[in-house]
């Protein structure tokens, strides 16, 4: 008569948690691409902090080009026998 009421108990209760076990299962992936989401749109995104940094970056690299073209051009004319290059 126990292990009856106890097969009974056990019936009743173990599709919920055979249920609950599934919904976490399933929401699992959905809960940790939420967290990943907003870490992957923090990096996707650019502060202006960045951009101001590689814009700076970017700067200083077109004046370095600059000063290279600006030799090369003196020195060419000088090659060629000019007094005021």
């Amino acid at each position: 008569m126990q292990q009856a009421i106890l097969l009974a108990i056990m019936a009743l209760t173990l599709p919920g948690c055979i249920a609950k076990t599934a919904l976490d299962v399933a929401t699992t992936p959905v809960k940790a691409g939420a967290k990943a989401g907003g870490k992957a749109a923090d990096w996707a995104t650019t502060s202006q902090d960045e951009a101001d940094r590689a814009r700076g970056r970017e700067m200083r690299k077109e004046e370095e080009r600059a000063q290279k073209e600006e030799q090369r051009q003196r020195k060419a004319c000088r090659d060629a026998g000019y007094r005021d290059c």
